[in-house]
């Protein structure tokens, strides 16, 4: 270690100069170690802040419910307890027709492309006017219609029975769609539809009757041209549940609520 002196200045002013070098050395360590300290501080807050992150991530995924079979069709419960199935897609009409459908049942569908097919579930009892009705209703809203911002839409019904892929001579059956033979029940229903919470958590949409009684918050959905996203946001700030299912029930083509 070198110590310069200044020959011009005594012994004791010399060590004066280094006494006072020193003492400024010495308040730079301890106000480095002070931001030191401070740093770990903050790094520590943070650090805390991502594992509580962490951790609720990691609670709502463990509390994330199962999805139930049917979650992944269109589907309502009626106001006298029916559950009702409809296709999302061409694919999903097609499975519900060959897979969900049996003899007791009513099928619902329209003469208007991108709709539907809907099934009534009869459980082997007399399905009332009161389900047609809301089943009807339900096809409606979730048609093309409801893009179109039609305030009203004719809905046929049959039985499974008149249902076929059996095409005329000559004719092709997409997928998705089938013959109809015989006659057709015809109904008009309004293009209007409510979305409501159930007890057990699960999103359920529908017609006013079906959704007050079978869910404790709810809400009426309207023809619009607001992202699903966007909307689902804001039906959840009202009434709470899942941001993913609310978007699930949703009608396509855009809505908004008031």
């Amino acid at each position: 270690m070198k110590i310069s002196l200044d020959l011009t200045k005594s012994v004791e002013q010399n060590a004066s100069v280094y006494f006072e070098k020193a003492k400024k050395a010495k308040k730079k360590i301890q106000g480095a170690r002070k931001a030191m300290e401070e740093s770990y501080k903050k790094l520590a807050q943070i650090d805390k802040k991502i594992q509580k992150q962490k951790s609720e991530e990691h609670e709502n995924k463990e509390e994330k419910r199962k999805l139930e079979w049917y979650e992944k069709f269109r589907w309502f419960f009626s106001s006298k307890g029916f559950f009702i199935i409809a296709g999302r897609d061409a694919t999903t009409n097609e499975i519900i027709i060959k897979k969900h459908t049996d003899k007791n049942d009513l099928v619902f569908h329209t003469n208007i492309a991108g709709s539907p097919f809907a099934v009534i579930k009869s459980d082997n009892k007399k399905i009332d006017e009161d389900t047609i009705k809301e089943a009807a209703q339900f096809v409606a809203c979730y048609s093309r219609a409801w893009k179109l911002g039609m305030s009203s839409l004719e809905v046929f019904y049959v039985k499974p029975e008149q249902v076929t892929k059996e095409a005329p001579s000559g004719e092709y059956i997409q997928k998705g769609s089938f013959m109809i033979y015989g006659k057709k029940n015809t109904l008009n229903p309004l293009v209007k539809i409510f979305l409501g919470v159930m007890k057990d958590g699960k999103i359920m949409a529908g017609p006013e009757e079906a959704v007050k009684k079978h869910c404790e918050k709810y809400i009426e959905i309207f023809q619009g041209s607001e992202k699903a996203s966007s909307v689902a946001k804001k039906i959840k700030a009202k009434i709470g549940g899942d941001l993913d299912d609310i978007i699930r029930v949703l009608p396509p083509g855009g809505c908004k609520t008031r």
